[in-house]
């Protein structure tokens, strides 16, 4: 997916002027640097200190311990699989390799590689996966518990390989900062596990090459930080790496100054990048986890160094992880909003491994769970090794007495019902900065699920490069559970990271109360010359949700509506005239229930459609699986609502 010139335009217009100015200087570095590659300074006398404490190790629940080692051991004999892509290959990668497309990256200057045209590159997801090293902490973390220098000796083989293939500002690998950001974090975890094999410090400390690499690194990210309206995720990774590194291996001449100006980034974009209720800005559930992943790995590094860190930090990371105790299901499952491409911050665990109940567990460890937070089970290696830097968070901040709801700076909502009956309604922003690049049109979308399992369903995410038709669908308004006019999204694409005009959502009502019926109201005003406004009630006595779309303010012709539901991919639906009957089974039990849909509509079943999509459901980054979609296609004139009934059998 190349970018044309009218895409940059657009971008451009999205900028303040000190972000066009930092650009500007940007690109003058990069000149400068195409000719100008210092080396790194010489290095004597490093040692690595920042180990694990006696009996951190031991500590490790044994069944979590054996779910890692199972997955170190597939990785042993060379298996993996990243985005719905099998690998058999891993035993010795290619770093430039695309599985998904065959191509293989070019080699160049970094900054001249093209590396959203996937004609010329590849998948770049693909190819940047591996090099984060996180299977490699995976790898570093079974040497740890088993101490089997296999794993270890397999550890430094891949990384010498990398080192070797990959040279400071050649490639694709040195084009992102949250690439650097997240492999510096692994490589810091690297050490830190394999500390106990004698050739460690070889590999590290001892090694000119990677000295070379670690300075190269920073150096990088101390100059290129991402700025202004990109000011997302992608800065608290590359400040969280820049920090760790500089923590864990601070033997440079200017590491004391790349502590303090990434510790000084990381709080203020963390304040930045977080609601106060504690809920991510990006409105995209995936990250709200990956940033509070990276901030807990910070603040360990921090403390394992003894680096005060900024009361606010650990503030933000404790609101964090109440908010994501407040919005889980009964099965801790969090929304499915906004973009997700399955990215972690810290990876140590096996499969099957959950990663909200691991960092549920690690919030308990360090801040205290509270009263109403929801049990959680299962293990995992992550906690215990956090638990052991981080130090008990102590301060008294008041906390929620109860679970919240309602949150009304983020705009998000969640109805609770009887049978575990979960719904979440959108009345929030469009998204997070000018760009809100990981957004969705999905204003005033539900979703709904009855014990974990997805009956109206966000759809997901899928892709983001080199399938535009299908990066447009599943961030599209068709693509939520909510209503389009005249065949428009609410909120304007201007690119596959950037929407030039976002629809603006207030809420009305939020009452959940708990007095036996849950109500909501919103509206957006993404529709030009109109208003939409969506009533929720969910009325525990009957297990009935009602949702009642209005169209408000349209003057002149009738507007074409399509009001759509998305099942989700367990859900059979039998649709007759305007009712859908569904079925499901859960834990071997048959559930149902019954759609009662607006019958001033005309509704159709769509199911796996290519051309164009419709009926998809993506569980996880580069995976799709047809689902049902219920679509009603018609017209509004103002003067009557369309009213959805689901009603759940006992």
């Amino acid at each position: 997916m190349t970018m044309s010139a009218g895409w940059y335009l657009r971008r451009l217009s999205r900028m303040g002027p000190g972000e066009v100015a930092g650009r500007a200087g940007d690109a003058v570095r990069r000149r400068r640097w195409r000719s100008a590659r210092p080396n790194c300074p010489s290095v004597t006398g490093a040692r690595f200190t920042s180990v694990l404490p006696t009996g951190t190790i031991a500590a490790i629940p044994p069944d979590a311990a054996k779910r890692l080692i199972a997955e170190a051991d597939r990785l042993m004999y060379g298996h993996a699989e990243y985005f719905g892509v099998v690998r058999d290959d891993l035993t010795d990668p290619d770093w430039w390799y695309d599985p998904k497309t065959g191509r293989r990256a070019p080699w160049g200057y970094a900054f001249d590689v093209p590396y959203r045209d996937e004609d010329m590159v590849g998948d770049i997801k693909q190819i940047w996966e591996l090099s984060r090293h996180q299977y490699l902490t995976v790898l570093a973390a079974a040497y740890a518990i088993t101490g089997n220098e296999r794993y270890a000796e397999r550890v430094a083989e891949h990384l010498r390989s990398w080192w070797a293939a990959n040279a400071p500002l050649h490639g694709v690998h040195w084009i992102s900062g949250i690439e650097l950001g997240i492999r510096l974090l692994s490589w810091v975890w690297i050490r830190r596990l394999l500390d106990g094999w004698p050739g460690a410090a070889e590999l590290f400390e001892d090694n000119p090459v990677a000295l070379n690499q670690i300075w190269h690194h920073q150096r990088w990210l101390a100059a290129f930080p991402s700025r202004g309206s990109s000011q997302n995720n992608h800065v608290i990774a590359e400040t969280a790496g820049q920090f760790a590194a500089a923590c864990a291996f601070g033997w440079f001449p200017d590491s004391q100054r790349w502590r303090a100006d990434a510790l000084r980034s990381l709080d203020r974009q963390l304040r930045g990048n977080t609601f106060a209720s504690g809920l991510n800005r990006e409105l995209a559930t995936e990250y709200h986890g990956l940033v509070l992943e990276l901030g807990l790995a910070a603040v360990a590094e921090a403390d394992a160094a003894e680096v005060p860190v900024p009361a606010s930090t650990r503030l933000v990371l404790l609101r964090m992880t109440d908010a994501l105790a407040a919005v889980v299901d009964n099965r801790l499952r969090p929304p499915r909003q906004g973009d997700a491409d399955d990215g972690h911050g810290l990876v140590v665990d096996g499969a099957g491994t959950d990663r909200w109940a691991s960092l549920l567990a690690t919030g308990d460890a360090v801040f205290g769970r509270l009263a109403w937070w929801p049990t959680v089970t299962g293990t995992d290696v992550r906690t215990p090794l956090l638990a052991a830097l981080i130090r008990p968070y102590t301060k008294n901040e008041t906390r929620p007495a109860d679970r919240p709801a309602h949150f009304a700076d983020a705009g998000l909502t969640v109805l609770r019902g009887p049978g575990e009956i979960w719904c979440r309604c959108d009345g929030g922003p469009h998204g997070f900065l000018s760009i809100a690049a990981h957004a969705h049109a999905d204003a005033l979308s539900v979703e709904v699920r009855h014990d974990g399992v997805d009956v109206l369903a966000d759809p997901g995410t899928y892709c983001y490069h080199g399938q535009p038709q299908w990066r447009q669908y599943f961030r599209s308004t068709l693509g939520h559970n909510t209503l389009q006019l005249d065949g428009d999204d609410q909120s304007v694409s201007g690119g596959p990271f950037l929407w030039t005009r976002h629809a603006k959502s207030r809420v009305l009502v939020a009452d959940t109360s708990g007095k036996g019926v849950a109500r909501w109201c919103a509206e957006h005003d993404g529709y030009r010359r109109s208003v939409h406004r969506r009533r929720v009630e969910l009325t525990a006595a009957s297990r009935e949700l009602t949702v009642v779309d209005e169209i408000r303010g349209s003057h002149g012709p009738r507007r074409a509506v399509r009001l759509a539901f998305h099942l989700g991919p367990a859900i059979t639906a039998d649709l007759v005239g305007s009712r859908a009957e569904l079925t499901w089974t859960r834990d071997g039990e048959d559930r149902s229930a019954v759609l009662d849909l607006p019958g001033q509509l005309s509704w159709r079943a769509h199911r796996g459609e290519n051309d164009p999509p419709l009926g998809w459901y993506s569980a996880g980054f580069g995976r799709k699986e047809p689902s049902t979609t219920l679509v009603g296609t018609g017209f509004a004139d103002g003067t009557q609502g369309f009213t959805t009934v689901l009603r759940f059998h006992g």
